[in-house]
């Protein structure tokens, strides 16, 4: 089982967050989430409340396996912001942990230089904000110990790559399967 830290700010998209929390969990990971605004309850960009497992002040996030960052437009000014979040992603970074952020999220990783000589996705009209990075138009893109998402409707496909890279391609797989999750859309 491994260790997931998901970072939650104000204005984030509530399907970015909570789509990998639920199916982190569903396939056996511990998933801890994170606050960064100094309470446990944070306000989700459609007005939806949710309420973090912790206080980013509370936890040692050195143990993680992977770090995960959703997205919103204030969502992610408000993480890009947080100089503790700042200084734990730039230690699971070097250490090799994986990172992860869907929509806006990744231009946290260009501002940080974790996407120099990468493929990398981002919320579309953002793909400037992937400094150094090799610009991807795809749901979701892993680049080595870095996962980057499109956007709210890349979710799913977001957080089953995160199983798929945490409890392998056969976990994944069974869990899509579990949760009838189907790619075509009938109209």
């Amino acid at each position: 089982m491994a260790k997931v830290y998901v970072f939650l700010a104000d204005g984030l998209e509530e399907v970015e967050a909570m789509t990998p929390v639920d199916v982190l969990r569903r396939a056996g990971n511990e998933v801890i989430t994170v606050s960064v605004m100094g309470r446990k309850w944070i306000r989700g960009s459609h007005k939806i409340y949710l309420e973090a497992d912790r206080l980013i002040q509370e936890v040692k996030c050195e143990d993680g396996d992977l770090y995960v960052l959703p997205g919103g437009g204030e969502g992610t000014k408000n993480l890009a912001e947080n100089h503790e979040l700042a200084q734990i992603l730039n230690s699971a970074y070097i250490s090799g942990s994986h990172i992860a952020a869907i929509c806006a999220a990744p231009s946290i990783f260009g501002k940080m230089g974790f996407l120099e000589s990468r493929k990398a996705t981002v919320y579309p009209g953002m793909e400037d904000t992937l400094t150094g990075a090799e610009y991807q138009d795809v749901p979701v893109v892993t680049d080595d110990n870095v996962t980057t998402g499109h956007g709210p409707g890349a979710a799913f496909d977001f957080a089953f790559e995160l199983v798929r890279i945490l409890n392998g391609e056969d976990s994944a797989r069974e869990l899509k399967k579990q949760m009838v999750f189907q790619h075509e859309t009938v109209v």
